[in-house]
């Protein structure tokens, strides 16, 4: 007879917000994920798409806000689930709640790792378009691709190599040319 395997214990709010400041966690419907530390690679490629974010946002006088990890975002409270996306973009001001984004982000970029590439790609990619993100970027450093997801009118899923200029489809004109990125990697 097959033995039963034990359940993992569902994180509450107050036990993620008792968590030690320099722990790195992720919850989906409330089962806690351990992250990993970001590599070089992944701190260039997160500084470089910052700044390209920032930038367009302050030279446009947007009202939008951009924001890095470690930044939570509480996606769902019942059962709990909470991000903290590389890079976002924030519309909606009123979903931000001085350490958190109470809600879903317009856009969200991850960076992938190697040991967490199921998690961008498979994951993250279904709560992102089920919680409302209109728009979630997978940057993959190995394969050297860009994945747009844009889920506005139903999903649309485009690969690009990182020789690319690609549009951010939350704006009207605003493209990052990645090519300008990949000499510094």
């Amino acid at each position: 007879m097959p033995t039963l395997q034990p359940q993992p214990e569902i994180m509450t709010l107050e036990q993620y917000e008792d968590l030690p400041e320099d722990e790195r966690v992720e919850v989906f419907d409330g089962i806690a994920y351990n992250m990993a530390g970001p590599s070089e690679i992944h701190q260039t490629i997160s500084t470089e798409l910052i700044t390209i974010l920032n930038n367009y946002i302050r030279n446009k006088k947007g009202s939008c806000r951009v924001f890095h990890a470690p930044f939570d975002v509480k996606l769902n409270d019942e059962p709990l689930t909470i991000v903290q996306p590389d890079l976002m973009i924030v519309c909606d001001r009123s979903k931000l709640e001085g350490k958190c984004c109470n809600g879903a982000p317009d856009f969200i970029i991850e960076i992938v790792s190697p040991g967490n590439a199921a998690d961008d790609y498979i994951r993250k990619l279904y709560y992102y378009q089920n919680y409302g993100v209109r728009e979630y970027w997978i940057v993959d450093p190995r394969r050297r691709t860009v994945t747009v997801n844009y889920f506005e009118g139903g999903l649309i899923s485009i690969t690009y190599s990182f020789s690319s200029t690609i549009k951010v489809n939350i704006y009207d004109d605003f493209y990052i040319d990645f090519s300008q990125i990949e000499p510094l990697l």
